[in-house]
């Protein structure tokens, strides 16, 4: 087997979805290896090219649970394998709130496995803990919190189905600050400084996708400069992430609720991005939930004078 090109370390907390995200790169393609010892693991990766050809990629599974288990090592293994070996390397970090790993693993009747004998948030919170170097090294994460297994697999096809590791994969998000803020946002625009459809009845109802909610956002005297600030912004950073390796990055535009113009600002921004050669995903997360008046604050004090 030749030495691979591609070379992506799966990693994240237990229960965050592993296996799918394996099984799935499996599907398109790779080679998998799953909790390997380091110390074997070590080996694979300085084995030299055998007689038979394989430049498919792969994918390394590892977790607390890998014999030998040590973040830092690891790090410096991923170091030297980009340096001094010229392996096109990524770490994918699964993410996910401890409320739901408890559910998950209360659903299963599974243990985790850093807490045979203790409640699950224990084990939990020290694996959360232990895994925090290989989070901040991760040039990839994702959080699943809100994600069944299907939307993860489809997550993964769509980032790992096209150019490869060196590609910035753009992920777009609208979402309401009163639901909370996106888990895996990379950079957060607050759109709250422009007036409010949601205290137009007529507009009430609709989302920033329709032409009538819109008009009236684009109609406020600030929105001009801010989308070119904003455009210009974003076309400055999002080619020096992708020299830094940043592989997948989120933008995330929020407004109160999270239904008019949030989204009208993410698919705006979308538009512009695809305009200048990148290939941006767009989730608009809060427009099925109905619109709340407890949830919008006082029209009379929304920026703008009113409305």
């Amino acid at each position: 087997m030749s030495r691979p090109k591609q070379i992506l370390l799966v990693t994240g907390m237990s229960g965050a979805g592993k296996s799918t995200v394996l099984r799935t790169l499996e599907d398109l393609g790779w080679e998998i290896v799953d909790n390997l010892p380091l110390l074997l693991l070590n080996r694979l990766l300085d084995t030299a090219p055998a007689e038979v050809d394989d430049d498919r990629p792969l994918a390394i599974g590892i977790g607390t649970t890998t014999r030998g288990f040590d973040p830092e090592s690891i790090v410096r293994r991923i170091k030297r394998l980009r340096e001094e070996q010229g392996h096109d390397v990524g770490t994918l970090f699964l993410e996910c709130s401890g409320a739901e790993l408890e559910r998950r693993y209360a659903e299963t009747r599974r243990r985790h496995p850093m807490a045979q004998d203790r409640p699950a948030q224990d084990g939990i919170a020290h694996e959360r803990e232990l895994l925090t170097p290989l989070r901040r090294w991760a040039n990839r994460l994702i959080d699943t919190s809100d994600l069944s297994a299907n939307e993860l697999a489809q997550q993964i096809r769509t980032t790992f189905s096209g150019e490869g590791l060196g590609e910035t994969v753009l992920s777009v998000v609208s979402f309401g600050f009163a639901r909370g803020l996106p888990r895996d946002a990379d950079l957060v625009f607050d759109m709250r400084f422009l007036r409010n459809p949601h205290w137009v009845p007529e507009l009430r109802p609709g989302t920033g996708k329709d032409a009538d909610v819109s008009a009236y956002i684009a109609a406020d005297p600030a929105y001009p400069a801010a989308m070119e600030q904003i455009e210009s912004l974003l076309l400055l950073l999002l080619p020096r992430y992708q020299a830094e390796g940043k592989a997948y990055v989120t933008i995330a535009f929020g407004c109160t609720g999270g239904r008019h113009r949030s989204v009208h600002v993410a698919e705006r921004i979308s538009t512009r991005l695809r305009a200048a050669g990148f290939s941006p995903t767009v989730t608009h997360r809060d427009t099925k939930t109905a619109p709340q008046d407890s949830l919008e604050g006082d029209p009379v004090t929304v920026a703008g004078g009113g409305v």
